[in-house]
């Protein structure tokens, strides 16, 4: 299940998936959220790694990975590795994101939050919370 405040919109994306954004008037992304169920050759310990791969394999451009954390706990006993990167995408939007592959008691499964940076400082609370709130 995907928290997100009631100022942000479920959107549709990939099957199997749950979104939600935050947009302004012109339609531009202010705030993006997914979660989705672990898919492929993911794993905890090569996250950070895959996940950057996984950015620049979708056709994003100047993808930079700037940090990550193993052993991060979640809500309902989980565990979780976070990689933070920024990116720019085929179409010259700049995103800054954290993606989190979470290993829990019932699945396994990955939220990525993203904002542009000049919304980071403003979107991160809600974002965190957003993370914080998974339960797997």
């Amino acid at each position: 299940m995907l928290a997100y405040p009631a100022s942000w919109h479920a959107i549709r994306t990939d099957s199997g998936t749950a979104s939600a954004a935050l947009r302004d008037a012109h339609g531009a992304f202010l705030g993006y959220l997914n979660l989705t169920p672990r898919q492929g050759g993911e794993t905890l310990a090569n996250w950070a790694a895959f996940r950057v791969a996984h950015n620049r394999e979708e056709g994003n451009l100047v993808v930079t990975a700037q940090g990550s954390a193993h052993g991060v706990r979640f809500r309902d006993g989980a565990r979780g590795t976070c990689v933070r990167d920024a990116y720019t995408t085929k179409t010259h939007a700049r995103y800054v994101e954290v993606a989190c592959l979470i290993h829990g008691p019932r699945a396994d499964s990955a939220i990525v939050a993203a904002a542009p940076p000049e919304q980071w400082a403003r979107q991160w609370p809600t974002l965190a919370r957003a993370i914080g709130a998974v339960r797997s």
